[in-house]
């Protein structure tokens, strides 16, 4: 339990020193946010804030990762570091689709075919190794089997598998960045996520299958929980270093390559603990604003109409006049509210199995 207190520590110490040092970096090559002519009109005074700020909670976590097996002189696991891989590579993309933004003076990057096939291959390198790096018992880092707050059902097999596990990341991490359009809010809304995952990983670990307490009694069969909590605990660290200068006025933006890094990150997790679907509760806001998205793009296309003045739906309140901590703040307590449900669920499930 130390490992989770060191690695949230550093991540924390690292992200909070870190990001002013990478803000005085972009605005000194004048690497600033372009914003959309369509948006909100009141985005337009944010325009030239720096951007790209994923790098420091990015760099924070890694560093914060090693360091905690370091200092602890444990060993690292396939599943950190496949994670980790995940969270890193989903934010190479975004980087790439930052730097063009401010490369080529606009507010779109990469094209969507380039941005979706480096998520594809991010992903499917990410669901070839989840199954496999067996450890001495035959347990890979994931489970071919859907899950809620355990497996269930039948195998879906390889293919099927790494098909299911690419949509969780490109959903999760598209979600994450449609969330990100007001200062703080995915940031603190990953934050209680990632909390959630540090407290799903301490439970697992305490009532592993591999535990010779409680072999042949009720029990999660999950690789390396202990570590995902310590990546869990990484990621929570410095996402709250972030933001403290992320948070309204922001000093700085994540941009796609913080949020998509942050979408694969909670998908890799929620994977190799065994607890898929349950992501869909703990993640509540990022999968109402996704489908805020889809609502609103469809009762377009089919009869014309809008639903919300402006999608993502936390535009749609600050046209109706919300101020934009007064979004943040009641989106925070729905998030909130959902990580409550989820972490009931899963002990629920626990406990009436």
């Amino acid at each position: 339990m130390k490992a989770i207190l060191i690695a949230s520590a550093i991540g924390l110490f690292l992200s909070l020193v870190g990001t002013p040092i990478l803000i005085r970096i972009l605005a000194r090559h004048g690497y600033g946010q372009m914003i959309r002519d369509d948006g909100p009109q009141a985005h337009h005074s944010k325009r030239g804030t720096p951007t790209m700020g994923g790098i420091a909670f990015i760099l924070a976590t890694l560093i914060a990762y090693l360091l905690t097996h370091v200092i602890m002189g444990s060993e690292f696991t396939a599943s950190g570091l496949l994670v980790l891989f995940l969270f890193a590579g989903m934010g190479l993309v975004g980087f790439l689709d930052d730097y063009i933004k401010i490369v080529k003076q606009r507010s779109l990057g990469l094209r969507a075919k380039a941005k979706m096939a480096g998520q594809l291959i991010v992903g499917i390198i990410f669901a070839v190794g989840a199954l496999r790096f067996p450890d001495h018992a035959g347990t890979t880092p994931a489970s071919t089997k859907l899950s809620f707050v355990t497996d269930f059902g039948w195998s879906l097999g390889p293919v099927l598998f790494a098909i299911w596990a690419i949509f969780m990341i490109l959903a999760m991490s598209n979600g994450v960045n449609l969330t990100d359009g007001l200062d703080g809010l995915a940031t603190g809304a990953s934050v209680m996520v990632f909390g959630a995952y540090v407290f799903i990983g301490i439970w697992e670990y305490g009532q592993n299958c591999a535990s010779m307490a409680t072999a042949g009694a009720q029990c999660y069969q999950v690789r390396d929980p202990l570590d995902l909590a310590v990546v869990a605990a990484a990621l929570m660290g410095a996402c709250f270093g972030f933001l403290w200068w992320n948070t309204s006025p922001a000093k700085i933006f994540m941009g796609d390559t913080g949020s998509l890094a942050l979408g694969g990150a909670l998908a890799g997790l929620a994977i190799f603990s065994h607890t898929e679907m349950l992501l869909a509760i703990l993640g509540g806001l990022f999968v109402l604003i996704t489908l805020s998205v889809i609502i609103q793009v469809g009762s377009f296309r089919m009869t014309g109409k809008r639903v919300f003045k402006m999608a993502p739906l936390q535009h749609h309140f600050e046209l109706k006049g919300w101020s934009e901590v007064l979004i943040v703040v009641r989106f925070w307590i729905i998030q909130g509210l959902c990580v409550a449900v989820g972490l009931g669920l899963f002990y629920a499930g626990w406990v009436t199995s």
